[in-house]
């Protein structure tokens, strides 16, 4: 039931112009990494990134993005011409993975950059930059469950207001399903498709909305 954020032809687009938009924007632009993640998760192109649309995803460069992502949030223009980079810099690699990650989770890169810091992934790059990119997966996803400790089936019951016995109740679902889905000692993105129709209806959200990303 993993759901991706765009369909898997664009990624290897994504994943180039995102690292050419980091190594853009802080080696040629002098931009701080910690500054520019954040004028990214700040910024609209987020949303269209995030959405899946075409014209960001594959229709724009690194270059381009990092202008527009610089001008929507201060105001500035970047008018640093590209430098020639023969190998891929570390802080390529940085944007590139990230950009797998939001790919993969389909989560917005305004939460990914919460749980991780820019430090954080120029830390990971020596023991990971040649390793599958599953493995940096892993790490984000545990750094991921720290920041946001709550289970989207958790977050959605209490905002709805009721018990776990209630919703139990009220979707046919067993308490002690619930109880371990938001303990997460049973993945709720492994549960039949009924089970978690059933909780959604109740809960009057999507069936996405209840997948842990």
């Amino acid at each position: 039931m993993t759901t991706h954020a765009y369909q898997e032809i664009y990624l290897s687009s994504a994943m180039s112009s995102m690292g050419e938009a980091f190594d853009y924007a802080m080696n040629d632009c002098g931009i701080a990494g910690s500054s520019f993640i954040k004028m990214l998760a700040g910024s609209p192109i987020c949303s269209k990134i995030e959405n899946g649309e075409p014209a960001y995803l594959a229709g724009k460069s690194g270059i381009e993005i990092a202008r527009e992502c610089v001008k929507s949030t201060t105001g500035k223009e970047l008018d640093v011409e590209p430098q020639i980079h023969y190998d891929r810099s570390t802080e390529y690699w940085c944007g590139w993975a990230a950009a797998y990650y939001q790919w993969f989770s389909s989560r917005k890169y305004s939460e990914i950059f919460k749980a991780i810091t820019f430090e954080d992934l120029l830390c990971m790059y020596p023991t990971l930059h040649e390793a599958d990119v599953s493995k940096f997966v892993d790490i984000v996803d545990k750094k991921i469950r720290e920041t946001f400790p709550d289970t989207n089936l958790k977050r959605l019951r209490t905002v709805y207001g009721c018990s776990q016995r209630e919703l139990a109740r009220l979707s046919g679902v067993s308490l002690r399903s619930i109880q371990m889905y938001e303990q997460r000692q049973k993945d709720i993105n492994k549960a039949s498709v009924t089970t978690v129709r059933n909780l959604a209806k109740t809960l009057g959200c999507s069936i996405e909305d209840l997948i842990e990303k």
